[in-house]
């Protein structure tokens, strides 16, 4: 008899939502408001609401994805069933990639902050030592599986809710309507050219501000019916996020005005100009949970994409998606963290960059699928379907584009160098026939059925 105790639980609707929301507010919610806003001024709101509808069609599209399969893997997963073999490996490992950069991006933006009130971590060696410290801690919290993510998710996800709720209400009892000019920077209104050149300078750190949804269908096999639990979380979270970022913004400007471009701790400081240095404080702690909490959800969903391209298809070999007692792929685990740790040596405005582009590689071929299989209907979906056939995922493919005109060469670049050396690798890795004789079998059956 099965001892059903042994068995992990799911992650619940509850659970799934708390991992979207600190999969997505996070460090670019604290720190790059000022750039937002040096850019933009008070338009900066309308930027971020565009940014956001932008978003939000790519997430439709990762909702309508992710309510055809129940299987751990997210956007390679979708790559891979209507692009085939190859495309779905390169995405992965591209998407891994993604997952260890953004891990790194936190982890530099939770020790910046710390330096800048507590200079032990000025040091080189300190600061190094900080690095090894948070990613050993992660990995250690994951090595025991779901029970503790539920745990340290939950909390740390409450507490950046409070935080942001607690700026957005205390800071509005002092907000001057005289910060609210100008509404627009001067330079930007000289011409169409500065005008799209200020915007598209916005866009990008604020298209930071939401990356983070595409990580939540990367566990799938770990939550409670994915299918239907997965597409209603994904538009929570964007709603609830866009309120809470527009909100904190306008508050944001309001408390400081023109001063808000200059500071580096921007919330910490606007909430100061309000209500002394208690708010200040009071928002370093809120930004070093809420940082925690999204490089925790980034360590948690990184080794299970890994894992799974080692288990569901043998895109990599077995040994890779091992897991321990606990239900954790503890190998996917270590190498997230090896890698993590060495991209943590770069700065964070790199990072972010780099971030943005990884997400533009995943968004692509996954709008690409829902047009593929909505005009094939070969993996029907089961619960969520977006209206309109076409016209949300040619509206989100259109907007994606967009964001190439942002990148700079050296980003450019470096993409193309993962790409390049992920698809040598591929021809090195066996073939697993078995796992693949059962793909085409399971897409056969599909295709008589429809």
């Amino acid at each position: 008899m099965t001892n059903k105790s042994s068995v992990p639980k799911k992650l619940s609707f509850i659970s799934i939502y708390f991992l979207g929301i600190n999969a997505v507010i996070g460090s670019g919610t604290f720190l790059l408001p000022s750039v937002i806003y040096r850019y933009m001024n008070l338009t900066a709101i309308l930027v971020l609401l565009c940014t956001a509808v932008t978003v939000s069609m790519i997430a439709l599209c990762y909702a309508d994805l992710s309510s055809r399969f129940t299987q751990s893997g997210a956007a390679w997963l979708y790559s891979y069933n209507a692009f085939g073999r190859f495309s779905g490996y390169e995405l992965g490992i591209f998407t891994w990639f993604l997952g260890c950069t953004t891990l790194s991006a936190e982890v530099v933006a939770l020790l910046t902050i710390l330096k800048s009130f507590l200079p032990i971590f000025k040091n080189n060696a300190v600061y190094i030592s900080g690095v090894i410290f948070l990613i050993l801690l992660f990995s250690i919290i994951n090595f025991f599986g779901r029970s503790w993510v539920k745990i340290v998710n939950n909390i740390s996800a409450a507490a950046k809710i409070i935080t942001l709720l607690v700026f957005i209400i205390v800071g509005a009892f002092f907000i001057k309507k005289a910060h609210f000019t100008p509404v627009i920077p001067h330079a930007a209104l000289t011409g169409v050219g500065p005008f799209f050149k200020h915007f598209g300078a916005a866009f990008t750190p604020i298209f930071y501000l939401f990356t983070g949804f595409s990580f939540i269908p990367i566990a799938a096999k770990q939550m409670n019916n994915p299918e239907k639990n997965i597409p209603r979380v994904l538009i929570a979270v964007m709603t609830s996020v866009t309120i809470l970022d527009c909100l904190m913004l306008l508050v944001a400007i309001g408390l400081s005005g023109q001063k808000l471009g200059g500071y580096s701790n921007p919330l910490a400081s606007a909430l100061k100009t309000g209500v002394g240095q208690w708010g200040f404080a009071f928002m370093i702690v809120g930004m070093l949970i809420s940082i925690f909490g999204v490089a925790f959800s980034a360590s948690f969903n990184t080794p299970s994409l890994i894992a799974s391209l080692a288990t569901e298809h043998g895109m990599l070999p077995k040994w890779i998606g091992k897991k321990n007692k606990h239900d954790a792929p503890w190998v996917g685990i270590i190498f997230t963290a090896v890698l993590s740790g060495a991209l943590a040596t770069q700065s964070y405005l790199f990072l972010v960059s780099y971030t943005v582009l990884a997400s533009f590689v995943q968004y692509v071929p996954s709008i690409l699928a829902v047009i593929k299989f909505k005009h094939s209907n070969e993996y029907p979906t089961h619960g969520f379907s977006l209206p309109g056939k076409y016209t949300v995922p040619i509206i989100a493919l259109i907007s994606s584009c967009y964001m190439v005109t942002n990148f700079t060469p050296k980003t450019l670049l470096l993409g193309a160098v993962v790409a390049v050396i992920a698809a040598a690798c591929y021809f090195f890795i066996d073939k697993d026939e078995k796992l693949e004789k059962e793909h085409e079998d399971f897409l056969a059956k599909l295709r008589r059925k429809n």
